[in-house]
């Protein structure tokens, strides 16, 4: 399981061989076999005896923002990436083969896009021939995806941003509709979140993004190298490259919490600027919720693992196509 620290003054430190948790309420024994991960929040924290017993254990161990993402993390000297993997891993990304990959990648996200409308009309089936006509939009912009030429990245960077753009407006117009009014929002807003489906959508991804940095890390992979996201300085851009593949994850946990009307204000505060960010109990039942999602089994290429697997046997099999280039 994944130990979310994330209420102030919340300590976590070594009770022999094990956890500790310590909180206003009382505390809690939690033995290392059952950790996958550690994630802290702002105002809690963890001893250094902690800290060496997760590394002994190869439990990763996240300082995340308030949005979610990773804003440090601890892991094992095991998890060090081999040279040939980081040398492969820079010919790919000048090479034409990143071309062929990133357009798999979006194509992948636009079907996935599609197949979620598809899941959403069950429950709205006056819907279905407004979704019907939507994915056949969509669907014309995929086939753009794929007619895409170029032999490197830069060829056809600036086409393919444009192409996704117009699909994901498409695409959150569509899920739009099929939330509760109380819920329904005007556009797709990140930094900051301007209510509160964006503040979950946003929390969400941010959870998944320390998912997959922390699946590349392991597999050798830098996820500071991108293939179709420009470089940016200190930012792991090679995960929102990958993160495409399964942000539709997310997406239907959110539909799902939303539907069931789970979400209530007393989940959720606005600032003075109009700002929508989760507090402690919306982020728990967020996290706990996408925890369950992806701990499900599900086949995928005639493969039936987690959700969570699938990832790591992705950043798995990119890092033998990264090695096999160097």
């Amino acid at each position: 399981m994944d130990l979310i620290l994330n209420t102030f003054g919340t300590c976590l430190t070594k009770d022999n061989e094990a956890f500790m948790v310590l909180h206003k309420d009382g505390k809690q024994r939690i033995p290392p076999a059952d950790l996958h991960s550690i994630q802290i929040g702002r105002g809690a924290q963890i001893s250094s005896d902690a800290v060496l017993l997760a590394i002994e254990n190869e439990i990763e161990i996240l300082f995340v923002d308030n949005t979610g993402k990773p804003a440090g993390r601890i892991w094992s000297s095991r998890y060090g990436s081999i040279s040939t993997i980081r040398k492969g891993q820079l010919e790919f990304v000048r090479s034409k083969e990143a071309v062929k990959w990133i357009k798999e990648v979006i194509q992948n996200k636009i079907e996935n896009q599609q197949a979620l409308l598809w899941t959403f009309v069950a429950s709205l089936p006056e819907l279905n021939r407004r979704i019907e006509h939507t994915a056949m939009r969509i669907e014309k912009y995929r086939e753009k995806v794929n007619k895409l030429q170029g032999e490197t990245i830069a060829d056809i960077a600036r086409q393919l941003r444009g192409l996704e753009g117009i699909v994901s407006r498409i695409y959150f117009e569509e899920m739009n509709s099929f939330l509760p009014d109380e819920y329904r929002f005007e556009q797709r807003s990140q930094h900051p979140a301007t209510d509160v489906t964006n503040a979950l959508l946003n929390y969400g991804y941010g959870v998944l993004y320390g998912k997959i940095e922390g699946a590349l890390i392991r597999a050798g992979i830098d996820p500071y190298i991108g293939v179709f996201h420009r470089d940016e300085y200190n930012r792991p851009v090679l995960v929102y490259d990958v993160i495409e593949k399964y942000r539709i994850w997310v997406d239907y946990v959110v539909y799902m919490l939303l539907a069931q009307r789970v979400i209530g204000e007393e989940c959720y505060s606005v600032k003075p600027d109009g700002s929508y960010w989760l507090e402690g109990l919306g982020k728990r039942i967020l996290i706990q919720s996408l925890n369950d999602y992806l701990s499900e089994v599900i086949p995928i290429k005639k493969l039936e693992r987690s959700r969570l697997t699938h990832i790591d046997l992705y950043a798995q099999s990119l890092a033998q196509a990264f090695k096999a280039k160097s």
